[in-house]
């Protein structure tokens, strides 16, 4: 597959993601953390599809314990550090902290060798952000007691977008390890619920129904495609369009009546699908 091939299979993964917050509006009242376990219980399964489908669990066996610690620190440390963000801080403003780590990949790319930052993947970045201030109404909160919330946003951009970028250097070990990982986060998540939160399990078919997209998508399958784009494909560009994550899930939200189409949805749109094009074609055609 060519590097243009897995960019487009790395953006499957930003629109996965775009289901999250109709999936998890939708598994009412399981708590964050054992919502974390039950979703990556089921990734961890989607992996082991996917290692039967491309050539067995040789490559687990086989793991380091460093590559298990560095993907689990990825997975795992992204997700609790969010869910403490939204807790610490005002939710939207929050998520807009976090989401500067599509910037981040822009940016720190530039480092890895044989990439090379153009104007245009930072434009397309910054045209990103913009839009997701203009969809989450920016304008952070002076209250003190909310700056360790947006800390704790900060270190969740900067651990997922760390994460992405190294695994850029790690392109000879197999995408079924992301089952390892998925594991590791449903054991750690497991654990801390169990000490910190009330057992609640989904109501109804549709709860469950909702849990299992979570796990098959978002939680899921969206980490396998993932590690295949920012590995081989255009880790810039991928950046860059991750920024329609929250535009997609406003969309989502939108189409399933839990939210109403504003002027803020229409701006925001126009500016990330620009932001996401110029940053694509700054990245500019390269051989596989």
């Amino acid at each position: 597959m060519t590097r243009r091939g897995h960019t487009l299979v790395g953006l499957v993964a930003v629109a996965l993601w775009s289901l999250l917050a109709l999936l998890t509006v939708a598994t009412a009242p399981v708590p964050p953390l054992q919502l974390n376990a039950m979703g990556f219980a089921v990734g961890a399964a989607v992996g082991l599809v996917w290692a039967l489908a491309t050539g067995g669990l040789g490559p687990l066996r086989a793991m380091s314990w460093k590559v298990l610690a560095f993907g689990t620190s990825g997975l795992f440390g992204y997700h609790l550090l969010y869910f403490t963000a939204l807790r610490l801080a005002p939710p939207a403003e929050a998520g807009l902290v976090a989401y500067l780590w599509p910037l981040l990949i822009v940016l720190l790319s530039g480092l890895l060798p044989g990439e090379r930052l153009r104007t245009g993947h930072v434009v397309g970045a910054a045209l990103g952000l913009l839009g997701a201030a203009v969809l989450l109404g920016a304008g952070l909160s002076g209250d003190p007691s909310a700056w360790p919330g947006y800390a704790a946003a900060l270190a969740c951009a900067l651990v997922w977008s760390s994460y992405s970028v190294i695994s850029r250097l790690m392109g000879a070990v197999p995408t079924v390890c992301v089952t390892a990982f998925c594991a590791a986060s449903a054991v750690l998540s497991s654990g801390l619920h169990l000490a910190l939160e009330e057992t609640a399990w989904p109501e109804g078919a549709a709860g469950w129904a909702a849990v299992l997209g979570l796990g098959l998508g978002p939680v899921g399958l969206a980490f396998y495609v993932w590690d295949l784009g920012v590995k081989r494909g255009d880790i810039q560009a991928l950046g860059a369009a991750s920024y329609a994550a929250p535009v997609l899930s406003t969309l989502a939200l939108v189409a399933a009546g839990m939210a109403d189409p504003t002027w803020r949805l229409a701006v925001a749109a126009a500016l990330v699908t620009g932001g996401a094009a110029l940053a694509a074609r700054a990245g500019g055609p390269r051989p596989a």
